[in-house]
């Protein structure tokens, strides 16, 4: 794991540390052994005089916005990931941790993954807090039924597998199986103490015990023979956690849409079974990010999130605007995404027309509004001035 040293400590100080220390490798436990008995017979001496080197607060610069209900959207976990710091750094709300600490809190945070690939992106050089050695440690306790290791009270691979006495996985398989349209594809991980339906032996609830899973509900939905998973958090630590969970997450989903295909190989209608990996969705109902990651997470920004936006992407589920000027006005036609004619707004009055469109079309981009708001300037110009008008010209 990297090492981190304070900044406001002096180099000076850091070289006489240096300086002080006696280093000698082993290469075995014996070896190590003997050297700490070694060590331990030599007097200790101090190397300097104790110095204290109070620590420079940082304090967020929080710019307005709205408090609940947050969309972000990226083609990998990576670039997601990015986008969710940034927001939360940005807008967040600086609140008590309960952990004599702070952290900077969006409420219901959705964010929607893409185009992860199978065997996940990681970026080179790899700013994500995981590699790909975690990971393969880390998925199992997502898609197994983990047996008890100490020091960790449950896996959300127990949850799901064995926790309430079935294997939830397996009934969502079964269930989309038998019904591939149903909108009833759950797992619940919360133990809500329901007798013995928990799984311990008081009977008990995740309200009545600390470590409770961040992790609570996933649910599989199949729309146009295209799987997509959705995960909701109760809490969670978006800058330590949120890549390995959706990750976790995302191979829970290839697993599921993996094992409707291998069972269904032989059925008649086999073709229905072989689904595309849709979107990965989580919501994080408090997306947080702790004080003392508050640094990184501005460095993060500062070194990717200004990279990612330079890669715009125009494409828009609210379809595509023409626009030209038609008998004395201007006229916007809006497509699909497919190019089939949806409807068509005309005036001569450029912002009443992107009000208009805005209104009708609630969820387009900010990109693509920005963008039709120029265009149509510039119409309204060609308009007054008796000249043509080429759209993007």
């Amino acid at each position: 794991m990297p090492g981190y040293i304070d900044k406001e400590i002096p180099e000076k100080v850091l070289q006489q540390l240096r300086e002080s220390i006696e280093c000698k490798e082993a290469i075995s436990i014996l070896e190590a052994v003997t050297l700490i008995k070694e060590f331990s017979k030599l007097p200790i001496e101090p190397w300097g005089e104790a110095v204290t080197f109070p620590l420079i607060e940082t304090i967020p610069t929080v710019l307005p916005g709205q408090r609940y209900g947050h969309r972000i959207e990226g083609k990998t976990i990576a670039e997601t990931w990015v986008k969710m710091i940034h927001r939360i750094k940005t807008t967040g709300v600086l609140r008590p941790t309960g952990y004599d600490g702070q952290w900077q809190e969006l409420i219901d945070l959705m964010a929607v993954v893409t185009d992860e690939p199978a065997d996940f992106f990681f970026p080179q050089p790899n700013y994500l807090p995981l590699d790909r050695e975690f990971l393969s440690e880390y998925i199992p306790q997502m898609l197994e039924d983990a047996p008890y290791r100490e020091g960790i009270k449950y896996s959300y691979g127990q949850r799901m597998r064995s926790w309430f006495g079935r294997d939830q996985v397996e009934q969502v398989i079964y269930k989309l199986i038998k019904e591939i349209d149903a909108a009833s594809g759950v797992i619940n991980l919360w133990d809500s103490g329901n007798g013995n339906l928990s799984a311990r032996p008081d009977g008990s609830s995740d309200h009545e015990h600390e470590g409770s899973p961040c992790l609570n509900h996933i649910w599989l939905r199949v729309v146009d023979k295209e799987i997509s998973l959705t995960g909701t958090f109760r809490s969670n630590d978006v800058f330590g956690a949120w890549p390995a969970n959706a990750m976790g997450l995302r191979a829970l989903q290839q697993h599921i849409r993996d094992e409707i295909a291998r069972r269904c190989a032989t059925h008649p209608q086999a073709t229905n079974y072989d689904l595309k990996m849709g979107p990965l969705i989580t919501l994080s109902q408090s997306a947080h990010l702790y004080d003392n990651t508050w640094e990184s997470a501005d460095q993060l920004i500062a070194n990717q999130y200004a990279q990612i936006c330079k890669n715009k992407d125009y494409s828009d589920p609210a379809g595509t605007f023409l626009i030209e000027l038609v008998n004395g006005q201007i006229e916007v036609l809006q497509q699909s995404p497919i190019g089939e004619t949806v409807t068509k707004y005309s005036g001569s009055n450029p912002l009443q027309l992107a009000t208009e469109i805005c209104n009708a079309c609630p969820a387009i981009q900010p990109l693509h509004i920005s963008y039709l708001a120029i265009e149509l300037q510039k119409a309204s110009e060609c308009l007054k001035a008796n000249h043509h008008y080429i759209q993007d010209k």
